[in-house]
């Protein structure tokens, strides 16, 4: 199994994992596009079902999804077609993917970027940041396995 590293960011409030997926990258972005194939990536229950949303996601999309315990809305922020897609939370905070082609498949780095909420004291006091992180390895985890 590949491993899962940390890498080294500036910003103190993004949580970030890498890990090298058998897969190239176009593959992974449909994956990442289709908000109805979120719940299987998501390795730790938290993501339940689509409620809506356009197939497939692009820059600006709103699409809304059942979590456990409530329903969430995203948008598209950030958006390069087999490169880069991540999508901003009603809390503010904003899930990131970023995808590079190398030797074997693609590099994929997942981030939780929680600079745009306020109050970094009170997430980190809340263990958002340490959750966030278990969340990454496990959904990396499961990415790796699901292309092996």
């Amino acid at each position: 199994m590949s491993t899962i590293t940390r890498p080294s960011t500036s910003v103190p409030a993004v949580v970030q994992r890498r890990v090298t997926v058998a897969a190239p990258p176009a593959v992974l972005f449909a994956l990442l596009t289709d908000a109805a194939a979120h719940p299987a990536l998501d390795a730790t229950g938290s993501v339940t079902a689509v409620v809506e949303a356009p197939n497939p996601l692009v820059l600006g999309s709103v699409f809304r999804m059942r979590m456990r315990g409530y329903t969430t809305r995203n948008v598209v922020v950030e958006y390069r077609a087999d490169e880069l897609i991540a999508w901003r939370h009603r809390g503010r905070h904003i899930w990131r993917w970023e995808l590079r082609a190398v030797p074997g498949g693609t590099e994929v780095t997942e981030s939780f970027d929680y600079s745009g909420k306020r109050g970094h004291a009170v997430v980190r006091a809340l263990g958002l940041p340490r959750r966030a992180d278990a969340a990454l390895v496990a959904t990396l985890e499961k990415l790796v396995v699901r292309f092996a």
